[in-house]
């Protein structure tokens, strides 16, 4: 199970990559209808969904991508440890 680590790891990281881009967006005037822009949010934004439905925005600032990288590096580290204790 040694060989899954660093694919697991490398998968988050990409994952990680792709929230700090989407969460650039918002401080940008963006073209909503850019197929790039439609697949960076449609890849992103099922993850964010639970976070922004548990955590509205205060004072204009979204807060809820903050705790989702919280939960993704939890999830990355338990995933981690049951893999390598395996």
């Amino acid at each position: 199970m040694f060989h899954a680590v660093p694919l697991i790891d490398k998968l988050i990281a990409i994952y990680s990559y792709l929230l700090l881009a989407r969460v650039a967006l918002s401080w940008f005037r963006v073209n909503y209808s850019n197929p790039w822009v439609r697949l960076l949010l449609r890849i992103t934004d099922p993850f964010l969904e639970p976070f922004r439905a548990l955590i509205p925005p205060m004072g204009g600032i979204d807060f809820s991508p903050i705790v989702a990288f919280l939960v993704l590096n939890l999830i990355r580290s338990l995933l981690v440890r049951f893999l390598l204790g395996m």
